[in-house]
């Protein structure tokens, strides 16, 4: 056989997706890892016609799972951003929603048995150290995906997932603030550079001469916007200790501007070189965070925020997502202490996906 076979789950993940591997099948050495991760999505062509790819950043990722080394968890979830055109590979960033087709997949690789009704997959996420209970459908011992839930940015219906994550706070950086400020001016831009399950520099939409409700598509087409917010991003990650990111696609960018459509705040997300089409788990968690904390570039932003846990409703470019954040606020500190979200996943297929023997010959 002139190609290695390597067992996979293809798999819907909230508004992405990607195929879901065993790690033990896969190479321990990273770079040799990042070769075979290309060669299963097609990294290097916008189409990713010679891989599994769809072509896009949320169509590009990876889930490596295992039994969990952790005493608390079942199931360890290693991430990778495979770029579309670059042939590049991230494991620095974790996905959330990625992270909702875990629960479902650890239970397909038998690394969790189903019990009842509702089974609850315990996770880790490795990149970031974050630990999320997941609640899944299941019935007669398999994963339900059928179900009336439906999430903003996915057609149709779905059983629902829900999630509750934990030690969201400096998963990359060790800090809620990496840079030591709740604000940082950068090329004349305030931003807040914070670091709640995803490490983020947020600024107003205002401030860059955006209205923050634009769509993903208008955004891109903005390439000067692009520009300049890369070049902040560029200067925050320093601050925030991150060093040269230019190829890696954290810390990540966010927007902020009011409510159009009666949610809590308006939200736009980036990749970081494209917008996304909805908004990343991750992502609403620090948006989130940045919308409840004072003296941020969120703070007085937000509409109908209640006390903790705050239910947010914000507004992306194809809908609303719904974010719980529990927190706490005591003089000057402030604490995210848990999230919770509902999303849905969904097998696609399941079987083999072949890489060249010349890239990895197997074990």
């Amino acid at each position: 056989m002139t190609q290695t076979a390597i067992s996979f789950l293809f798999m819907r993940g909230g508004s992405s997706r990607g195929p879901y591997l065993r790690r033990e099948d896969l190479p321990q050495d990273h770079e040799e890892l990042a070769r075979v991760l290309v060669a299963i999505v097609g990294s290097g062509h916008p189409l990713n016609i010679d891989g599994i790819g769809g072509g896009a950043a949320v169509t590009t990722k990876v889930a490596m799972l295992s039994e969990s080394e952790d005493d608390w968890a079942d199931v360890d979830y290693f991430f990778a951003q495979v770029s579309v055109e670059d042939g590049l590979v991230d494991f620095k960033p974790t996905c959330g929603n990625i992270l909702v087709g875990v629960g479902p997949a650890a239970i397909e690789m038998g690394l969790v048995v189903a019990t009842g009704e509702t089974t609850e997959v315990r996770i880790r996420a490795v990149n970031t150290g974050a630990r999320v209970a997941s609640q899944v459908q299941t019935e007669n011992g398999a994963v339900v995906y059928e179900g009336a839930a439906r999430i903003d940015g996915v057609p149709g219906t779905a059983a629902p997932i829900k999630l509750m994550f934990h030690d969201v706070v400096g998963g990359a950086t060790g800090t809620l603030f990496p840079t030591g400020n709740r604000i940082d001016t950068i090329d004349e831009i305030e931003v807040s550079c914070m670091d709640v399950a995803m490490p983020m520099v947020i600024a107003r939409a205002s401030d860059f001469g955006l209205t923050g409700h634009e769509s993903a598509a208008e955004l891109d087409e903005n390439r000067g916007f692009f520009e300049r917010m890369e070049a902040v991003r560029m200067r925050a990650a320093v601050l925030m200790g991150m060093g040269d990111v230019s190829k890696s696609v954290t810390p990540k960018f966010g927007l902020l501007a009011p409510a159009k459509d009666g949610g809590t705040a308006a939200v736009r997300y980036f990749m970081p070189w494209k917008t996304h089409p909805t908004l990343a788990v991750t992502g609403s968690q620090c948006l989130g965070a940045c919308l409840l904390c004072p003296g941020t570039v969120g703070d007085g932003m937000a509409s109908g925020v209640g006390p903790s846990p705050a239910r947010l409703q914000l507004e992306h470019p194809m809908g609303m997502m719904e974010v719980t954040i529990a927190f706490d606020i005591k003089g000057d500190r402030f604490d995210v202490q848990s999230v919770g979200l509902m999303r849905t996943a969904r097998k696609l297929a399941a079987g083999e996906v072949f890489v060249p023997k010349s890239i990895w010959r197997g074990h």
